[in-house]
């Protein structure tokens, strides 16, 4: 399904995912937090690393969106990590890095030096397996549902990503 960077995934090894927004305070932590999840719920958590970043430092420090947190309460997934901003260190230390759209894509690529750090991005809703137009559209401004349909579609792409990391295991 994917060109992604497959490797056998190990305990002493594991797969580190780096979810990207702008401000990293909505759409980024919310894949951070429903992808640990997942990976928790199957006992994989020795195998993965995951982590959130924006492409801003506009909200350094600061906890996730009171409507993120919110909605994934609503579904049992805590979104516990800080606002940080995406550094040159990443685009080397981790396996994939997910923008959540068109613009957070560019914006990554602008940092990356090289075609093998290049070659570690994809768009989030690449796993989606419901697609529409590529991006996981920032609910910032928008309400409760808007937030929540983000919810969703992350949490589809972070389900069908992990189906598809889950053969590279090895125990």
């Amino acid at each position: 399904m994917s060109a992604l960077n497959t490797r056998e995934i190990t305990e002493d090894h594991p797969y580190s995912i780096l979810f990207v927004c702008l401000g990293n305070i909505c759409r980024s932590p919310t894949g951070e937090g429903v992808m640990q999840h997942l990976v928790n719920q199957e006992g994989l958590q020795n195998y993965f690393l995951i982590d959130s970043a924006g492409t801003s430092a506009w909200h350094a420090g600061e906890p996730a969106n009171s409507k993120s947190r919110s909605i994934a309460e609503k579904y049992g997934v805590k979104l516990l990590s800080r606002s940080r901003q995406v550094t040159t260190n990443d685009m080397d230390s981790f396996d994939l890095i997910l923008a959540m759209d068109t613009s957070n894509e560019a914006d990554l690529n602008s940092i990356a030096k090289t075609e093998e750090q290049r070659a570690k991005i994809k768009r989030m809703r690449f796993f989606d397996p419901i697609p529409e137009d590529g991006d996981v559209p920032d609910p910032y401004y928008g309400g409760l549902k808007g937030f929540d349909n983000v919810f969703k579609m992350v949490e589809r792409s972070c389900q069908a990503l992990l189906d598809e990391l889950k053969p590279m295991i090895k125990k």
